[in-house]
């Protein structure tokens, strides 16, 4: 998080802007790792406490979701597994594990970026968050930078096809 940026004076919007480009600068981090190039960060209190990205390759490990470790990494820094005052910020539209991961984390919110049509479980492929759930409700907003995320997905993709062996 930047020291010169005061989140709790942005608007809504502008928070979510703000927490989405640090989501993207963990799906760079992934990219630059030759990881499918997608970011997440958890907040409370407008404040990040933990920051994930795609790590499938180098693990070898198909959990190895941005959300996942996110989730995870915030769990454990706030001592919680809990994370009923949280909102996560991802790049992509998470899958049906990452949607079920935040459902049992109690998550209040979910903000992310680009559609995912292969595996997207907010509506894409499926909406896992359409039946009301017993124990939460996720307030979701969507196509926050979806633009400089599905570019970044694009660039990632179109390099990986140009690969000796692709």
């Amino acid at each position: 998080m930047s020291a010169l940026i005061d989140y709790h004076k942005l608007s809504l919007s502008d928070r979510d802007v703000a927490f989405m480009r640090e989501a993207l600068k963990e799906a760079v981090k992934a990219a630059q790792e030759d990881e499918v190039p997608v970011g997440a960060v958890l907040v409370v209190n407008q404040k990040i406490v933990s920051r994930g990205h795609n790590q499938v390759e180098l693990l070898q490990d198909a959990t190895a979701h941005a959300e996942m470790i996110c989730l995870t990494a915030g769990a454990a820094a706030l001592g919680n597994w809990r994370l009923s005052e949280a909102m996560l910020y991802c790049t992509l539209e998470p899958c049906c594990m990452c949607a079920g991961a935040m459902l049992s984390s109690r998550l209040k919110r979910l903000v992310w970026a680009a559609p995912d049509l292969r595996l997207g479980a907010n509506g894409s492929w499926i909406d896992v968050f359409a039946s009301k759930h017993p124990m939460t409700e996720i307030e979701i907003a969507n196509g926050v930078l979806k633009d400089e995320a599905a570019d970044l997905m694009r660039a990632f993709f179109q390099k990986q096809r140009k690969k000796p062996g692709s």
